[in-house]
């Protein structure tokens, strides 16, 4: 266990808070939409001097423990020094996930901010819903919290639910996700599927908690894409703790330090919120 956990928790949960404050305060303005070198999709190269000046405040609060603690420090709107391959732990920032939902004023949005070790393992993890006043976080271990209370989830919901930033028929290779969808359903012994759909993937993680059995997934795909790295450390963290299955699409673990760039769309990704009898 990383030492000085709690006080690494303390100050990413007062980052958090401060960005999502900033961002809150911001959201009826109107905002100028620049683009960058990103993934595939519209929605990872759109990006705002929201998410910039979010990131800025998080920095603030973070990077003093990066000298004080020798960590790195990888976060989406900063150049990426590789200095995770060479600390033991690294922060893993995403000042603003649902970028897109924010300048479309839709309230599908959040901060995150996890902690990960040179071998991939979420070992803090925070969550800060603005528009709904929630703050998720957990560190490895030691179970998950929302709004500052220990977290249990019981996914009894009568209807399987499945969780997408996309439409389904936007997916990559939808009938694919629909045979899932049909396998789950027999497998949970459910009639009915309900699909939530247009968050950014941190809040989508959370809804998949909120509302099992519930899973959501993305299939490996040869484009660049299927979230980056600092979508999932936060969430990752906070959905193991909560006993929910979490990896790659096949199984394996997230590849959450990845060399050659900072997208999982190689390995894709599966989160699942099931009755524990029902592991499906």
């Amino acid at each position: 266990m990383i030492q000085k956990a709690n006080h690494l928790l303390e100050v990413a949960i007062d980052a958090a808070l401060s960005a999502g404050a900033f961002i809150r305060q911001k959201r009826h303005e109107t905002i100028a939409l620049q683009h960058k070198e990103a993934g595939s999709s519209y929605a990872t190269q759109v990006v705002t001097e929201i998410d910039r000046s979010a990131e800025r405040l998080i920095l603030k609060e973070l990077l003093p423990t990066c000298t004080s603690q020798n960590m790195a420090l990888l976060s989406e709107e900063t150049p990426d020094d590789q200095q995770r391959f060479e600390k033991d732990y690294f922060w893993c920032v995403d000042p603003l996930d649902g970028t897109l939902a924010f300048i479309e004023n839709r309230p599908d949005y959040a901060v995150s901010i996890g902690l990960v070790s040179k071998a991939g393992v979420p070992e803090i993890g925070v969550i800060y819903d603005p528009s709904r006043d929630n703050l998720y976080h957990a560190v490895r271990g030691e179970g998950a919290f929302k709004n500052g209370k220990p977290w249990i989830i019981e996914p009894t919901n009568n209807h399987l639910t499945y969780v997408t930033d996309h439409r389904l028929e936007k997916a990559y290779k939808p009938e694919k996700i629909r045979e899932l969808l049909e396998a789950k359903l027999e497998a949970l012994h459910l009639k009915e599927a309900r699909i939530i759909s247009g968050g950014g993937l941190v809040i989508n993680a959370m809804r998949t908690a909120e509302n099992g059995p519930a899973f959501m997934a993305k299939l490996p795909k040869p484009e660049q894409g299927g979230g980056s790295l600092w979508d999932y450390a936060a969430a990752a963290c906070i959905c193991q703790e909560l006993g929910m299955r979490v990896g790659g699409y096949r199984g394996e673990p997230l590849e959450l330090n990845k060399k050659r760039d900072t997208y999982l769309n190689h390995q894709g990704m599966y989160f699942e919120n099931f009755p524990k009898s029902n592991g499906a």
